[in-house]
């Protein structure tokens, strides 16, 4: 595996002076040689005058967040990192690699979570490049390998976990853990392009639904369940108010009922405090006991 190595570039500053005064002294020397109609000098100046011409090639620019590859003849010798207007050796293929931050988004995909049901997820990744030489030489085209290895990651991402818990003890679901998901997606993401001298900064989902086909039917379902859920604790209320006023009674002996009183008491106060409409007070002439 190519690791990137770092290496310090000449100003091209300086050496922009340098190729100039030589370009013009070789020029003076090829127009002198000419004029002493001296061959061997003449030959001698234009071949000089060739070199210098070949110098300026060594120049080149580096920009702020922007790495340049150095190859001599296929070759990795090097990555320049510094700002600037830069010189090396003319023969260095010299490759343009961005280090800045960067956002790629997913199409919305169909996937079956851990559950088998069938829902549209999508998220964002954002990335750089923290190893040049990987990014280069490690994969054909880093960027599609961003790309196809964060949908696929994804993917997996959807089926290992349900869209959302079916009671208290399932664990992380994509709904209701999104911290969760989102590092787990990371961290899965991070190692597919760790070989691609490629950082993942964060990702997170930014689409989930269930699919077209079924959304009707688990919004069903979310609205049963949330209607179960409000019972169970307007039941389990009720049933402790009911429990409160018998020791009530008993305790301050406003009246003595026996058990089939209390049933029927216990009866009506859960029908008035777990129904839904208000309850129709009925006004008892007789007696306790009566028919």
């Amino acid at each position: 595996m190519i690791r990137e190595v770092k290496r310090s570039i000449a100003s091209g500053y300086l050496m922009l002076v340098v190729l100039a005064v030589a370009q013009l002294g070789t020029a003076y020397a090829v127009w002198s040689a000419a004029r002493a109609i001296s061959t061997p000098g003449l030959v001698a100046s234009v071949l000089a005058s060739l070199v210098v011409l070949i110098c300026w090639a060594g120049l080149f620019m580096v920009h702020p967040n922007e790495a340049r590859v150095l190859q001599l003849f296929g070759k990795y010798v090097g990555t320049c990192h510094e700002p600037g207007l830069r010189w090396a050796n003319p023969f260095y293929a010299k490759a343009s690699v961005s280090t800045r931050v960067r956002n790629f988004e997913s199409s919305k995909l169909k996937v079956n979570d851990a559950n088998g049901s069938p829902i549209e997820i999508a998220a964002v990744v954002v990335w750089k490049v923290f190893d040049t030489a990987e990014a280069l030489f490690e994969v054909d085209d880093y960027v599609d390998f961003v790309k196809i290895q964060s949908e696929s990651a994804l993917r997996n991402l959807g089926t290992t976990y349900p869209y959302e818990p079916h009671d208290d003890s399932a664990g992380i679901a994509l709904r209701s853990h999104p911290q969760e998901i989102a590092q787990a997606l990371r961290d899965e993401i991070q190692d597919r392009l760790s070989q691609a001298g490629v950082t993942v900064i964060e990702a997170r989902i930014t689409h989930l639904a269930y699919a077209p086909e079924i959304a009707n039917a688990m919004l069903r379902r979310q609205q049963a369940s949330a209607i179960i859920a409000a019972r169970k604790l307007i039941v389990h209320g009720a049933v402790g108010m009911v429990q409160l006023a018998l020791e009530e009674l008993d305790e301050n002996g406003v009246v003595e009922l026996d058990e089939e009183r209390k049933a029927a008491m216990v009866s009506n106060l859960l029908v008035v405090l777990c129904s839904d409409e208000s309850a129709q007070p009925v006004l008892n002439t007789g007696t306790l006991y009566s028919n």
